[in-house]
């Protein structure tokens, strides 16, 4: 087991005062996409990674529940029963049968919309904070059921680390790899792709004259996580999706390219796009090409990140 999986984190906890959580993003190191399944969902086989880029959904007593919040997509989220920050508090609730009563306020650094689980991200520190606010004890193992009702990346950003994903997403196991960590350089772009079109697109794609080609299982991934070389992790990234947002969005292509001007190992589109996020040999190699990808203009903004990270954490 990593270090985010430890035997500690089921450990009941409750917290007299507020109760602030810390949750990183995800990328996908390999995102295989299988065919649409009867429940409308489909199958995956893919290689959750967090990185070091983070919300934080602070819980308060209350006598309703409420939704505040600051930084990226203010003004633009929806603070009612849409968001799944409420939506969390709410099935966390049912299932322990408490009343729904918390003042909540998140604090958003992760992109809307930008293939980086940023939604997903504040539904696991919901579940946390409201675990402990509300004195339920639960372990990590049963948030995430109550977690996997509300969005596939949730029960692994409860968990975090690096962590190989089937079913629609939703069924986590820890990859066991020898401790090593990664550098990445996240490439924010300017709006969004919604998922549910991103996977549209591809259905689409599959159905044409020049399908694209499936991926398959993540054992080479899993192979060149074990040999902790960027170059040889470098040459295995690969994401499904990525042929459906760069359709949709054309300018993607110009973010990969600029990336690997920039000096780059790899570069590629996370999850279901904009963000596109790129490897590199180290922390100042990735402070290089974040500059460079800033210069070139192509993106909103490029952060230099890390990985692995554990999941939603009380801080």
């Amino acid at each position: 087991m990593t270090e985010a999986w430890g035997p500690d984190d089921d450990r009941p906890r409750k917290m007299a005062g507020p109760v602030r959580v810390r949750v990183p993003a995800k990328i996908n190191l390999h995102l295989g996409v299988g065919p649409l399944r009867d429940d409308g969902y489909h199958e995956l086989n893919t290689v959750y990674h967090a990185i070091s880029l983070f919300d934080e959904v602070t819980a308060r007593s209350g006598d309703t529940l409420s939704l505040t919040m600051e930084g990226e997509g203010a003004g633009q989220l929806a603070l009612d029963d849409s968001n799944l920050v409420i939506r969390a508090a709410r099935a966390l609730a049912a299932h322990g049968r408490v009343p729904a009563h918390a003042r909540l306020h998140l604090r958003k650094q992760i992109p809307l919309a930008g293939g980086l689980a940023g939604g997903s991200a504040d539904a696991a520190a919901t579940l946390i904070a409201c675990d402990a606010l509300w004195g339920l004890g639960m372990s990590r193992d049963d948030l995430a059921v109550v977690g996997a009702g509300l969005g596939s990346d949730v029960p692994f950003l409860l968990y975090g680390g690096t962590a190989l994903g089937t079913g629609h997403g939703e069924a986590v196991s820890p990859v066991l790899a020898r401790p090593a960590t990664w550098h990445w350089i996240v490439a924010v772009a300017d709006g969004g792709l919604a998922t549910p079109e991103v996977y549209r697109e591809l259905d689409k794609l599959r159905e044409g004259s020049w399908p694209p080609a499936p991926l398959g299982a993540a054992d080479e991934l899993l192979a060149a996580l074990r040999q902790r070389d960027p170059e040889v992790l470098g040459a295995v990234l690969a994401n499904d999706l990525q042929p459906a947002a760069l359709s949709l969005r054309p300018a993607l292509a110009d973010v990969i390219k600029a990336g690997y001007d920039a000096g780059a190992v790899a570069g590629i589109v996370s999850g279901s796009g904009p963000t596109c996020v790129f490897l590199a040999t180290d922390a100042g190699h990735a402070e290089s090409v974040a500059a460079g990808l800033r210069a070139a203009g192509v993106c909103r903004d490029a952060q230099p990140a890390r990985g692995p990270m554990p999941g939603a954490r009380i801080v």
